[in-house]
Formats: C-alpha cells, structure tokens, sequence
C-alpha cells in the first residue's frame, strides 16, 4: 500500500498546492537531501507590509529545513477586513505577524489568535515600548506614518531618477553630481545595488569595466563621488553569466563570456583600474545585494 508524503508551494493568500510523492514499500526509495517542511506565515498590516515582510523573511531564513508559505494582508484598517483576514488563517493556521498601530485591532487580533491557539506577535509593540521609555512620551499612532510624502521621499525619488539614466555607464557628462559612482565587469550585481541605494536616497551610477577599454574621462577627473569598484571570484562570475540568457558583453563571444580564463583576465584588468586610482574594491562573491550596499555606505561614511 502506497505512503503518501505531502509537500507545499508557497502562494501569496491562496491555498497552496499539494504534491504528493509515492513510495512503495516493495520498491523503496530513498531521499537524497533531508526533506524540507513548510508552514504558514501570515503577516497583518495596516500599511503596504513591508516592515512585516523584511521581518518574517529575516526570522524564517534562520531555519534551512523549513520554508515559510507567506500570507500577506496590507491595508488592513478595520474589524470587517480583519474578520475576513482570520476566515483565511483558520483555513491554513499558522504563525501570525502583524503590525497595527490601532490598538483596539491589535488587541482582536491578539484575543483571535488565543483563542485558535495560534502564535501571535506584534512586531512594532517592543520597538515602540523602548522609544516610549526612553523619549517618556507615548507614539503617535500614526498609520503608515514611514510613507510620508515628506521631503525624504521625493529625495529617494529624485536619488532613483538619476540612478536609472545613469545605469551602464550611460550619460557620463554629469557623473559628478552622483553620490556614488560602482564600477565592475558584467554581472557583479551593478545594478541592483545601485538602485537599492537609490532606494535609501543616495544617487548612484554605475559603469561597466570592459578588458582593454579605459575608463571615461569624466569619471576619472570626478571629485564628488565615492567610486567603488564590486569584484568576485572567476568561478563565481562565470557560474551567474551561465545563468543568465543574456548576450555578449562589448566585443566578446559568448564563449569568451562565460570563460573563466577570459574572466580572470577581466577582473586582474579591473583589480588595475582601481588600484592605479587608489579606489576601493569591495568582493560580492558571497555577498547579498543588501551586505554590498551597506558596506558601500560604511565607506561613504568614512570617507566624508
């Protein structure tokens, strides 16, 4: 008689899809890798869920075995929506996460959670608690009060239009009015840190270093900008361009694309570029987007 081993997708408030593997006590079979579990986490905002989403997925990532099917509700800024909120965790419980600055919400979300036994945090209560002890008056309780069109606001905007026309090494003329300045060979993640920092505020571009091409005139006589170059290992590089379906970069074949031989060649000619100019150079090789931008910034920060 057949056994059957449930396993999950993760979907966004829909119910998830269920694979089932077969095994045959005849003819068994024997699982490679440890067999991940999943569970539900539902994650209650009364503004887009950002904070929460950052949270949870900081909190599940300490777990390898077990993947987190992510249940996100934004906006939600009264009893009916909220009501409608716990019809679907009652159909897939799970752990709650949530972030509501009324308190009469919070406090029904905590009492449903009690009752239907399920683990319920609220992720702002702590935070707020310290800065209440702490400055002796109470918070404001302002809904969604990070999304302000205040004058930081229209800054990271301004930050993120400059970032996107000066992407690649497009319009070289006005380089000096970036904050930041990321120079590399094809696919050490240019771009994506870019645009997280511009996210924060910070105008950046970035240039691609080709082998045997000199950098623009204009980035070498900038005197404003930081100018970092990102780095990695040859084998690291060459296994991300052969994931990505993406051409030739500058006059090379996709062969020489994807060479490690060729890439060592192209990160020696970088590791050049930045030393003869006394740049500093930061390895991504193990790097997530968010760790490179924020020693980006650690340098900034030295530098003023």
């Amino acid at each position: 008689m057949d056994k059957h081993a449930p396993a999950y997708i993760a979907g966004n408030r829909s119910r998830p899809e269920r694979l089932t593997v077969h095994t045959s006590a005849q003819h068994p079979t024997y699982p490679v890798n440890k067999p991940q579990s999943f569970f539900h986490l539902h994650l209650i905002s009364d503004a887009t869920g950002e904070t929460l989403l950052a949270a949870g997925r900081a909190a599940s990532a300490q777990y390898k075995d077990a993947r987190a099917i992510e249940h996100i509700y934004p906006l939600i800024r009264t009893e009916k929506q909220l009501q409608k909120v716990f019809d679907e965790i009652d159909s897939e419980p799970g752990i709650i996460l949530y972030t509501i600055v009324d308190q009469n919400l919070a406090r029904l979300i905590d009492e449903r959670a009690a009752t239907m036994g399920l683990p319920c945090v609220s992720v702002l209560e702590p935070v707020l608690s310290v800065f209440q002890s702490y400055l002796g008056t109470p918070a404001g309780r302002r809904v969604g009060a990070q999304h302000v069109l205040d004058a930081d606001y229209f800054r990271r905007i301004d930050a993120l239009n400059f970032t996107m026309e000066h992407d690649d090494g497009q319009m070289p003329a006005d380089i000096d009015d970036a904050d930041i300045v990321i120079i590399g060979i094809s696919r050490t993640s240019k771009t994506p840190t870019s645009i997280y920092l511009a996210n924060r505020g910070i105008k950046t571009a970035n240039i691609p270093i080709v082998l045997g091409v000199p950098m623009p005139d204009e980035l070498i006589s900038a005197k404003r900008p930081l100018i970092v170059g990102l780095i990695a290992t040859a084998e690291r590089i060459s296994h991300v361009r052969q994931n990505r379906l993406l051409g030739a970069a500058g006059a090379y074949s996709s062969a020489d694309y994807v060479d490690r031989a060729t890439i060592t060649e192209e990160l020696a000619y970088a590791r050049q570029i930045c030393t003869r100019h006394n740049w500093p150079m930061i390895d991504v090789s193990r790097r997530s987007i968010e760790e490179t931008a924020a020693a980006i910034v650690a340098l900034r920060g030295k530098t003023r």
